[in-house]
């Protein structure tokens, strides 16, 4: 990507290698994103229509 240069090297040296930093934040940010995307196409567990509907009917008496 970059040649490796004295400024490069002195930057690098004094600040850490911000590239690597960037690269390994997005992957975290992309792992984090995939597994939200995964959960939210899962079928989800079904609601009552009203909150006056009980979850399941009564059973016979």
């Amino acid at each position: 990507m970059f040649q490796q240069t004295p400024v490069y090297d002195r930057l690098v040296a004094e600040r850490g290698d911000v590239l690597v930093q960037v690269r390994g934040e997005a992957d975290r940010i992309h792992r984090d994103l995939a597994q939200v995307l995964r959960q939210a196409s899962a079928p989800q567990p079904s609601t009552p229509r009203s909150t006056f509907e009980p979850k399941q009917p009564p059973s016979a008496l």
